[in-house]
């Protein structure tokens, strides 16, 4: 556990934009929904369909560049064609590789100095 890496983006969805982003969702968490490193990967919206939250728990760094490897990459353009990032907080260690991926999002890095998770 002292390796897993967590972390939640804020995504606004174009406007309009929101019934096809959920269809693209579906498939994107039914592919990392076989993924044995991916620990959580869940969505929220607001009630208005503006705002999404996306939890992604992951197993170790190497899990998580999996996941943008071999099943985020092949949706990315179309996501982002959707949606706009505006925040991603990181909790963890993240390792150089994942630290790069998570880069590109502007991440904001946490660091855990208390507590315990079961």
């Amino acid at each position: 556990m002292a390796d897993d890496l967590y972390w939640v983006f804020t995504l606004n969805v174009k406007p309009g934009k929101f019934t096809e982003f959920r269809s693209l969702v579906a498939d994107i968490v039914a592919d990392s929904r076989e993924e044995p490193g991916t620990l959580a990967y869940q969505y929220s919206v607001s009630a208005d369909e503006k705002t999404v939250h996306i939890f992604e728990r992951y197993r170790d760094s190497e899990a998580f560049v999996a996941h943008v490897e071999q099943t985020f990459g092949r949706y990315a353009e179309r996501f982002l064609q959707l949606v706009t990032i505006a925040t991603l907080v990181v909790y963890g260690t993240p390792n150089a590789a994942a630290r790069k991926a998570l880069d590109s999002f502007n991440a904001t890095y946490m660091t855990i100095f208390d507590g315990f998770a079961r």
